[in-house]
């Protein structure tokens, strides 16, 4: 097994050279923490979480944090950029006391094999932590470690991610932590989740500094969704435009008619015409037909769902009228969007 704590002599890269310092009193013995990369992993979410332990080693001059890149065979992988990324050792060489974080991208649900999962699960079982990177969070749950628990994974797979594990609800934060277990959304997310235990370990003012060269930004504490509001994407501010909107997100598979839409929202059903015009330049019902094939578009590709599953779990009752208006967003039909994602993996 790799011995952390004599690594931490091995890897000068630990402690690298900076204009600026943060000196820490009384360090702790140097955390380690392992990040699982799955193929086809995304690369900024894992950086985005390696880079605050080695800015705060960097400011203190000190180990306070180690890390190893791990893959199931020890060999390098590949990730969604194409970039491949050397590691440090397999599954076998983890220590039950490295905090370990599974890192994985859009083939979330089916990246892990059965002999990541079983990896995972030896390390639980003698006492190591666990967490998830990006969609990380869909391997956790086929390794059984998310029922009854708080947990997130990115926003743009989450549909696929309930279709798959119905009786488990990933939240809308950028991160959560319930108990040992912490989840991110990946990107911005994994770097203020590093940042939440950095200041649980060296304190908000240490955490602040790490936070200002990782230009994040000095709130360390406040945890807010992944994804901006509605209001901040068409610009609007009038709320019951919005209410619309967030009635469209929240009925997509069985779609409120035009009338039921302005009922809620308090407003004529010509003035929703009017102001998605203005606002949006486009008919409601185009708007909410858009929205629905967006969440198709995620179902074809993070689930094994059939084509007509997927037209009735985005609120279109005719395959054919699915198939129409799917080929007009994207170019190309649903089957034809399948086949080609299966001949893309045919050829990894």
């Amino acid at each position: 097994m790799i011995k952390n704590e004599s690594m931490t002599v091995d890897r000068p890269d630990l402690v690298p050279a900076g204009a600026f310092s943060y000196p820490v009193k009384d360090p702790k013995a140097t955390r380690w923490f392992g990040f699982l990369l799955l193929p086809q992993f995304t690369l900024l979410a894992f950086s985005a979480a390696l880079d605050p332990l080695r800015i705060a080693n960097q400011l203190s001059q000190k180990p306070l944090y180690g890390w190893l890149a791990i893959s199931d065979d020890g060999r390098a992988v590949s990730s969604s950029s194409g970039i491949d990324i050397d590691v440090h050792g397999s599954l076998d060489d983890l220590n039950p006391d490295t905090y370990f974080f599974v890192c994985s991208g859009n083939n979330s649900i089916q990246a892990a094999s059965d002999d990541v999962l079983g990896g995972i699960r030896r390390h639980a079982r003698f006492g190591g932590k666990l967490g998830g990177i990006c969609t990380g969070a869909a391997t956790l749950a086929r390794a059984g470690f998310l029922r009854d628990k708080t947990f997130t994974l990115h926003w743009e797979n989450q549909p696929g991610f309930v279709e798959a594990f119905s009786d488990l609800e990933p939240t809308p934060q950028r991160f959560e932590r319930d108990g040992s277990l912490l989840t991110c959304g990946g990107g911005v997310a994994a770097t203020e989740m590093m940042i939440s235990i950095i200041a649980e370990d060296y304190g908000e003012d240490f955490a602040i500094a790490v936070s200002d060269m990782c230009l994040n930004g000095p709130d360390v504490a406040t945890r807010s969704e992944q994804r901006s509001s509605i209001a901040k994407a068409i610009s609007s501010r009038n709320p019951r435009i919005l209410a619309v909107l967030r009635a469209m997100y929240d009925n997509i598979e069985d779609p409120l008619t035009l009338d039921e839409l302005a009922t809620s929202a308090g407003i004529s059903r010509r003035q929703i015409e009017r102001q998605f015009r203005q606002l949006l330049n486009e008919a409601p019902a185009q708007t909410y037909r858009n929205i629905r094939l967006e969440r198709a578009r995620t179902l074809l590709t993070e689930t094994n769902l059939s084509v007509m599953e997927v037209a009735m779990a985005s609120g279109f009752n005719s395959n054919n009228v699915f198939s129409r208006h799917y080929k007009e967003r994207y170019g190309e039909t649903p089957y034809g969007h399948r086949g080609r994602l299966k001949t893309v993996g045919n050829n990894k």
